[in-house]
């Protein structure tokens, strides 16, 4: 594939400054990535702008699932949930090594608001909106056969449990291969670009006004049409694009907590405070982590101010206590926190649970479409329907031109099912003609396919690990700071005790050679990563 490097990103950049483009895109998390993706299929000329990292609002602050979203059956929310669950079918296939089954646990109290009756009608509900394409249908377990397959959970007035199959993803990845995708068909993406406003001609937009965050250097992009996908930012945008714009967004808060996978030994995700309110918590297992999460409550600032409170901390850790008490866990067994904002859009809910995750979709005669909302999982249908309604300021003889697309196929020729499963099996030969550790080579596997092949034969053979993955953030996904890195393009500072720290020597040498920095720099970008660790777990100093 091709490179999505810094270095691509100042031709993107030119590019951008005189050309006229059928979309701008201001927004570069997953529904920006996703528009991109689906109007370049299409044929479109595309321009992305982000203005910060790609994925670093709520796109990497999400549970990290792909998921139906079970709760959802509550809310009759049928027409959602049946679109998530084929999303997740799809997903399986486009992006195999993001997207992974996985099995959760419903237990059941003689205090839960739902019983075993209604949830079982429920299970089957769920099968079924699935159209029975689940990775595996779903169990009801009696109290004994629970604590049989979850000894960990609380045993007091166990009624008995659900198992059911959703899956875990990579959210900021997922991102970064969607870019990938886009780019590859010829869409001209660029992170740290902000756009400030925009120019109308005879009443339409025609130019999007834009900042460069790295140069200084202010320009503007000439387009045809704009897609805002900025998430919990679109009042703010709609507000700068439009002097007449009327807020859409009830944003919520979300934040998560990771645990090391020894404090909490799941078989299973496990969906908890079922049985006090609307929420849910989830306590997912994942391959180097447990994630406990997630709050749920308005959040009325800037999604720039979000932060994990320690009263947030105590809450889902309260929660983790209930269901978990025998593991005692405590703010100290925490190793990071992380906190996002949901772009969700009023609807009048008397509780932010209650709010329908529904995206909306909304075409201004002058030139721009909005698109805020949606599930994660169904980021690809929801872009799809972006365009769609995009398309429609457009001429019939565009819209003609413009009509077919196909973005239900792999995001990554290194990566579909078959590359995927291949390159596990190649695991052990890679390590023996390398010389490289197996459990490297198997992690490489696992998280590019195939590609991982390419990433042993292009950087030195002397780079670790850590070194191998910097190299590859670096070259193809457009990474320019420490901070990104170690935030969006690895699980270092989520997984890792120490945050990584001590790779920060090794990570630091590659970007430094990369991108040219010099001493002060360098010193520079390891002290903004000390202060981004340091002001994601601050709520620790309470405890």
């Amino acid at each position: 594939m091709k490179n999505f490097s810094f270095a691509n990103r100042i031709q993107n950049i030119n590019k951008m400054k005189t050309q006229e483009f059928d979309l701008v895109i201001i927004g570069g998390g997953i529904n920006g990535a996703g528009v991109a993706r689906d109007a370049s299929a299409r044929g479109m000329k595309v321009a992305l702008i982000e203005a910060r990292d790609f994925a670093s609002g709520t796109s990497s602050k999400s549970s990290k699932l792909i998921h139906g979203g079970i709760r959802y059956l509550e809310n009759m929310e049928f027409k959602l949930v049946f679109e998530a669950l084929n999303e997740r079918t799809r997903l399986f296939e486009m992006a195999p090594h993001l997207v992974h089954p996985l099995r959760f646990m419903i237990p059941l109290y003689e205090e839960s608001r739902v019983g075993m009756f209604k949830m079982g009608l429920g299970m089957w509900l769920y099968d079924a909106l699935s159209l029975f394409q689940a990775p595996e249908m779903h169990e009801r377990l009696n109290a004994k056969e629970s604590l049989s397959r979850m000894p960990a959970i609380r045993s007091t007035h166990l009624l008995g449990s659900y198992i059911y199959s959703d899956a875990y993803m990579d959210d900021d990845r997922l991102v970064h291969e969607t870019l990938r995708s886009a780019n590859e068909m010829g869409a001209l993406c660029a992170n740290y670009v902000k756009a400030t406003g925009a120019t109308f001609t005879d009443g339409k937009i025609s130019a999007v006004q834009c900042e460069d965050q790295v140069s200084n250097e202010k320009f503007s992009i000439k387009a045809r049409h704009v897609i805002s996908s900025v998430g919990p930012w679109t009042d703010e945008v709609g507000e700068k694009l439009l002097k007449d714009w009327k807020k859409i967004l009830r944003p919520t808060k979300g934040i998560h907590l990771t645990l090391p996978k020894h404090r909490l030994p799941l078989s299973s995700a496990v969906v908890m405070a079922a049985e006090k309110s609307d929420r849910i918590v989830f306590g997912i297992p994942r391959h180097e982590m447990i994630i406990i999460g997630t709050t749920d409550t308005d959040f009325k600032e800037s999604p720039e101010n979000v932060t994990t409170t320690p009263e947030d901390v105590k809450y889902l850790l309260s929660i983790t206590d209930h269901y978990f008490p025998g593991a005692e866990i405590t703010a100290h067994d925490v190793i990071a926190s992380y906190a996002g904002v949901r772009p969700l859009v009023y609807d009048g809910s008397s509780t932010e649970g209650k709010t329908s995750r529904e995206h909306t979709i909304i075409n201004d005669p002058r030139g721009i479409t909005f698109v805020a909302g949606g599930k994660y999982t169904t980021y690809r249908l929801m872009c799809e329907q972006t365009v769609t309604k995009a398309l429609h300021d457009f001429t019939f003889e565009d819209r003609v031109k413009f009509a077919k697309t196909n973005t239900a196929v792999p995001l990554n020729p290194y990566t579909s099912v078959d590359a995927f499963h291949q390159a596990q099996g190649l695991a052990d030969a890679w390590s023996q003609e390398t010389g490289r550790p197996l459990a490297d080579i198997r992690l490489l596997a696992e998280r590019y396919g195939l590609e991982a092949a390419e990433i042993l034969n292009k950087y030195p053979e002397n780079y670790s690990y850590w070194q191998l993955e910097a190299a590859q953030a670096i070259d193809m996904t457009m990474c320019l700071h420490m901070s990104d890195f170690y935030a969006r393009r690895v699980p270092l500072f989520l997984a890792d005790r120490n945050h990584g720290v001590k790779f920060m020597d090794e990570i630091g040498a590659v970007f430094q050679e990369k991108l040219g920095w010099n001493e002060a720099r360098l010193k520079e970008e390891k002290h903004l990563l000390t202060e981004y660790m340091a002001h994601e777990v601050e709520w620790k100093k309470h405890f």
